[in-house]
């Protein structure tokens, strides 16, 4: 385990703490930085910015969290399924998630440009506007763009999930349900959801902590705008550190964000696990 261990010293612990040690020094990066202790921490609560990059993270968890894995949950059901066409829908909603966010941004940019994206065409044709939609000049269209492209990229990952705990429910509870008389709608509420419970909630977990980092789809599709109405935290940290150079600042915002997702995921699992929801996950 020596190789490992050591590789996992050098590229993961040795940058956490540091990351720490880097959170209590002020100055420019590159630059001699002396220590100023909790003050770039106390900052972030006068920083107006640092308040809207955090709403527009907790809007984007919030939202793009239960539509990532419902359909995770439509798509595993009908791939699981004996129906005609259950593999296309698996390979279908995968393939994304296999190509770089930088391939899948460019697609949807493509696919939303006025005049030239092929979305708006449709949409004239069929009557549904009756001009140009300007998808990133309004914060509620660009973020309706960024959360389709997020769930067209990602939810593949959940469906495999899904369909990983499907196949681990027997198929004698089914067969036995048919002989009692049991519909589709009755095993699905039955059978079904109920077993899959410890498998969501590890789902929803993740799914949580991966919506908290966003970054990719709003800095390459909208640059956070209009505006910074579109800017989420990781961006602003990433601005801090590498355009303004203030390490310091942007390592405290790190770490206030990781200090988040900690307590999100401690009260989801003690939430879930008082119903008896986390004992399967």
């Amino acid at each position: 385990m020596l190789p490992f261990m050591l590789m996992y010293g050098l590229f993961t612990l040795y940058p956490l703490f540091n990351g720490i040690f880097m959170s209590l020094r002020g100055g420019r990066l590159g630059r001699p930085q002396e220590f100023v202790g909790l003050a770039n921490y106390a900052a972030l609560f006068k920083d107006s910015y640092f308040y809207e990059a955090f709403g527009n993270t907790f809007l984007f968890v919030f939202v793009s969290t239960p539509i990532i894995v419902l359909l995770g949950l439509v798509f595993a059901l009908v791939s699981n399924s004996k129906h005609r066409g259950a593999k296309v829908v698996k390979i279908a909603a995968f393939l994304p998630y296999i190509l770089s966010i930088s391939v899948i941004t460019s697609i949807w940019v493509y696919t939303f440009k006025p005049y030239i994206g092929f979305l708006n065409s449709y949409l004239i044709r069929l009557g549904v506007v009756g001009d140009q939609v300007l998808w990133f000049d309004r914060a509620p269209l660009a973020w309706a763009t960024i959360i389709i492209a997020t769930t067209w990229w990602t939810v593949g990952f959940n469906t495999i999930l899904f369909i990983a705990g499907l196949q681990e429910i027997p198929d004698e509870l089914y067969e036995a349900s048919s002989i009692d008389g049991a519909t589709k709608w009755q095993q699905l509420k039955y059978i079904t959801l109920p077993s899959l419970k410890g498998v969501t909630v590890m789902i929803v977990l993740l799914q949580i902590i991966a919506s908290f980092k966003i970054f990719g789809q709003p800095f390459l599709m909208t640059g956070g705008g209009p505006g910074t109405s579109t800017r989420p935290l990781v961006q602003y940290i990433y601005e801090k550190g590498f355009k303004d150079w203030n390490a310091g600042y942007a390592s405290a915002m790190s770490y206030m964000l990781l200090l988040v997702i900690i307590v999100v995921a401690f009260v989801y699992n003690k939430v879930t696990s008082n119903d008896g929801g986390g004992k399967g996950a």
